[in-house]
């Protein structure tokens, strides 16, 4: 269907999709126009190669409006039985202050951000993680965090191997864990270290002896079973036995209990959950990860340091940056590329809204609670055990069985936790009251009510005994203690806003990040009671809406990708990619055929790829580009022959980082396969290709999506994120499994994420976007970005070279645009246009990658053309101002380029010595006054941070000049 049978089609532009695609019927035709293409079939032939072509509609349900689809959505919430859940296993009740649900979780200027990698137009987001970093490592007790990793089970994971590239030197290769951990933290914590030969030994506490083999132990505060037991002895012994000490903790927990760094662990993970996020099914929410401070330069993931700007203030970003998974690739020792910003924001924020004396508080009376439900089970005759709790109780022995106490529970409206050897868990939250406790003494046979509950409270107490008391002071900083009436945490809140360049200031055209419209409608189903409270590892019963939805959904990515079966469990773009890897690993070790373990990489590929592939065990071997920045053939060829006994794995982005359609990428897939291997394809640029062509006819065998790309989930500033992974019918049996749920391959791999479908609360926003675009207005998505960024490419070559094109003149999605000439020429550099784009109110493109000293431009199909003209005028203005310090009639030092972004301050000050005017610097065209956004901060001193490396909430005065 070309664009004039798009218009004429009754009700085309009131659909959702007209409204989600940007450029208007008559700006398509101009845009076809420019970019010399009569329709846009005729562009997209002349993109994507004919053979790979899909040459018929997707096989998906019509567009549907967005009342049909938001109804749909709530009757499928409606399906989930909402037990209260005092399950447990890591997940609790809590409750979101309104005040952060209404300015953060809905509020696009947090929503729609994207990583802080250009921090002078990322302060407010940047600052939000310094609050929470402080706050872990002041209720851990530790000396530095970092801003958020996926979930608490793969934190562990991450600290398992923090350990070994500390200890692993001489030889260690064993770990020791607790099997009082959660069963899923050691599922997870197993899956990751077997490709690392790293031996995980599952042993009480009691039993673990630490010798000369271990890195380390993982203990956990509380335990599985609710149990608080110091550390300290354990810490003692595994470091006189040369090893680490990793606690799993809850933060809610030490604000009452001695923490982890008073016993001298050095590594403290976990949880945010419960810091005023809801329970989701299971995600997303942010983990944390705290060490001791000659650790810092080994935490992985990303970390906000306090550095200055060009005037010397105190400015804000992401420190120790090479420890970036795209800048250490096959060496790397992580693959994180995503955090959790949003969910690390809000418990950042519920931290700063109830203050250390209001956690305490909650602490306190959860506490209360749980001794007073424990002193009336005891006086019905039931084992709760001897050691000290905090809020969850199992109960071992008594007057019922676990069976009928569980199934008194769930009529009276509350889940319990049924252990494997017939004990009954019981986990109380934040919202848990005298009326909670009774109907629970009740389920268990009790009949006193609420009276005898609240006496019981009265004699409880609170207080932990003095061993295990906390007596050290946190959250001491100011800003969790001036923000306590609702319009100061109000106006907090939309003052870090507004210190953000987000999609709700314009356009972020980051190439590969594909920064698109995340709608109203799609965002709103989340908040759903029916979505967001279910426990993950409630009984299936309880959550037929969700397997409703994960049905439906997979259903729908199978025939976008041409695959025939679906995992949902990774949780990030970067966790798919290492699914996919250890489930090719599988099929071939099914086969007699474990020493296959080279995983073949473009040269041009993200740089989580081989960190991916190192982590799942595999030899990274690399694959030379071409000129044309395609895969090089004969190099190819050259690698299949050299490794083709040990061939596991061809891993490619397609289209390729470079912006194009590789010609040749089924012949690419078939001499893989010949040689006995499987090809990976990474999804990160699926938004050029959802209804013009399928991974699985291409002759992927697995695919990763990132929903938070192609199918509208928000970056969030840096995650949340999913990548859930599509592959054909002979790796199904190897899609990973759960200890806790049933699902997935009969022979699958372990679990790679503590929920067994990932962060599923954020899947309607991608349910309610492909249900609403329907298979016609997909296409179209396609089409449109495909134009856009040829669009931006013919306008901008004049002034800057593109550096790749497909066969046929053409790019894909994202094009890159060259500006190395410009260092000889002007001495400007990339990062001087990146800061300059400021000053006109634009991100920068991705810079320096694929290809050092250029910008890769993604515009998306979201973008009018209106807004991709403003982008170029700027794009060519900067070029301009560029051309006049080539022509001598600028100071090459003393620049418009070389001193943005220009600041407010900067250009009220008193002074103004620059050779150039206040105006041009920051008004450079007529546009610019109408929204203008302010940097707030100037041009950051990146070096002198790192070598000042401070990561948590001192008072700002410290930092003045």
């Amino acid at each position: 269907m070309n664009d004039g049978e798009h218009a004429r089609r009754p009700g085309a532009e009131r659909g959702f999709a007209a409204r989600h695609i940007g450029p208007r019927p008559s700006d398509v035709e101009a845009m076809l126009r420019e970019v010399g293409a009569d329709s846009l079939e005729q562009l997209v032939a002349e993109t994507i190669p004919g053979p790979i072509r899909l040459r018929r509609d997707l096989d998906l349900p019509a567009a549907r409006s967005e009342a049909d689809v938001l109804a749909e959505l709530r009757e499928l919430a409606g399906r989930n039985r909402c037990l209260r859940p005092f399950i447990g296993l890591g997940y609790h009740e809590c409750i979101t202050p309104a005040v952060i649900r209404r300015n953060v979780l809905e509020n696009p200027q947090w929503y729609t951000a994207y990583t802080p990698y250009q921090p002078e137009i990322s302060q407010g987001r940047l600052e939000a993680l310094l609050v929470f970093q402080t706050m872990v490592q002041d209720l851990t007790g530790l000396d530095i965090a970092n801003a958020s990793l996926l979930d608490e089970a793969s934190a562990a994971a991450e600290a398992v191997t923090l350990c070994r590239r500390v200890s692993g030197r001489d030889g260690r290769d064993r770990f020791l864990v607790s099997s009082r951990c959660h069963p899923h933290v050691i599922a997870v914590v197993e899956t990751r270290a077997e490709p690392l030969g790293i031996e995980i030994a599952v042993l009480d506490d009691e039993e673990m002896d630490p010798g000369p083999r271990d890195l380390g132990i993982l203990i956990a505060y509380p335990d599985t079973f609710g149990a608080m037991r110091s550390g300290r002895e354990l810490c003692r012994r595994i470091h006189d036995a040369g090893g680490l000490a990793v606690v799993h903790c809850d933060l809610l927990a030490l604000t009452l209990f001695e923490p982890p760094g008073a016993w001298g662990a050095d590594v403290a993970v976990g949880s945010t959950q419960r810091f005023g996020l809801p329970i989701g099914y299971g995600g997303p929410y942010a983990a944390f990860m705290a060490v001791r401070d000659d650790l810092k330069r080994q935490l992985p993931g990303r970390l906000v340091g306090v550095s200055r700007d060009a005037t010397g203030r105190p400015a804000l970003r992401l420190a120790l940056q090479t420890r970036e998974q795209h800048i250490r690739r096959d060496r790397a020792t992580s693959n994180i590329c995503t955090a959790q910003v949003l969910p690390a924001v809000m418990a950042a924020m519920y931290a700063v809204y109830h203050g250390p004396e209001g956690l305490a508080g909650i602490a306190a009376r959860i506490r209360r609670w749980t001794l007073a439900l424990r002193r009336v089970l005891e006086d019905l005759g039931y084992d709760t055990g001897r050691e000290e709790v905090f809020d969850t109780l199992t109960v071992r022995r008594g007057p019922l069985d676990a069976a009928e106490i569980v199934d008194r529970a769930r009529r009276k409206g509350y889940a319990l936790r049924r252990h494997a050897n017939g004990a009954v868990g019981v986990a109380l939250g934040e919202p848990v009251g005298a009326a909670d406790v009774a109907a629970l003494a009740e389920a268990f046979g009790g009949a006193g009510g609420a009276a005898a509950v609240e006496s019981a409270a009265r004699d409880s107490g609170s207080e932990p005994p003095e061993e295990l008391r906390r007596t050290t002071g946190f959250l001491e900083h100011p800003v969790f203690h001036r923000h306590r009436s609702e319009t100061a945490m109000m106006r907090y809140l939309q003052g870090l806003a507004s210190r953000d360049l987000t999609l709700a200031s314009s356009m972020i055209p980051l190439g590969s990040c594909t920064m698109k419209l995340n709608a109203a409608a799609e965002m709103l189903p989340i908040t759903e009671p029916g979505f967001s409270a279910p426990h993950p590892f409630a009984p299936p019963e309880d959550a037929a809406g969700y397997r409703s939805l994960l049905d439906r959904l997979g259903s729908w990515l199978l025939e976008i990708t041409g695959h025939d079966a679906i995992s949902f469990m990774p949780n990030s773009g970067a966790q798919g990619e290492y699914t996919g890897l250890l489930v090719i690993r599988a099929w071939h070790r099914s086969r007699g055929e474990a020493h296959r373990n080279v995983c073949l990489i473009p040269r041009s590929a993200h740089g989580t790829n081989p960190a991916s592939a190192v982590l799942a065990g595999m030899r990274v071997v690399v694959v030379e580009c071409d000129r044309d920045g395609d895969i090089d053939l004969a190099d190819l060829e050259k690698k299949i022959e050299a490794h083709a006994g040990e061939l596991a794995a061809l891993m490619v982005t397609y289209p390729s980082t470079h912006g194009v359609f590789e010609e040749e990428i089924a012949s690419i897939c078939s001499k893989v396969h010949e040689a006995g291997g499987l090809v990976h394809l990474d999804g990160a640029n699926m938004n050029a290709m959802v209804g013009l062509c399928r991974p699985g006819d291409i002759g992927a065998d697995v695919c990763h999506l990132n929903l938070h790309k192609t199918f509208c989930i928000p970056h969030g500033g840096g995650g949340p994120g999913m990548g859930p992974i599509t592959v054909s019918s002979r790796l199904a049996p190897f899609l990973p499994t759960h200890p806790l749920v049933r699902g997935g391959g009969e022979q699958g791999i372990g679990p790679i994420a503590a929920a067994p479908y990932g962060s599923p609360s954020i899947l309607p926003i991608s349910y309610a976007y492909i249900a609403m675009m329907g298979p016609d207005g997909l296409r179209k998505a396609s089409e449109i970005a495909v134009l856009n960024a040829n669009y931006v490419a013919r306008r901008l070559e004049p002034h800057y070279p593109v550096v790749y094109r497909g066969k046929r003149g053409r790019v894909a999605h994202e094009c890159i645009v060259d500006l190395r000439p410009l260092k000889r020429s002007a001495g400007i550099d990339v990062e001087d246009v990146a800061k300059r784009l400021m000053d006109y109110g634009f991100h920068a493109p991705t810079m320096s990658w694929p290809v050092p000293g250029t910008l890769m431009i993604e515009p998306t199909e979201s973008e009018p053309k209106e807004e991709l003209d403003r982008f170029c005028e700027a794009m060519i203005a900067i070029r301009e101002e560029i051309r006049e310090i080539e022509r001598g009639e600028a100071d090459p030092n003393d620049n418009l380029l070389k001193n943005a972004p220009h600041t407010a301050e900067a250009v009220a000050a008193e002074r103004w010595t620059h050779p150039y005017s206040r105006e041009r610097a920051a008004f450079p065209k007529p546009w610019v006054r109408e929204r203008k956004f302010w940097p707030p901060v100037g041009r950051i001193d990146n070096a002198w941070g790192d070598r000042h490396l401070f990561c948590s909430c001192p008072p700002i005065e410290q930092f003045a000049g």
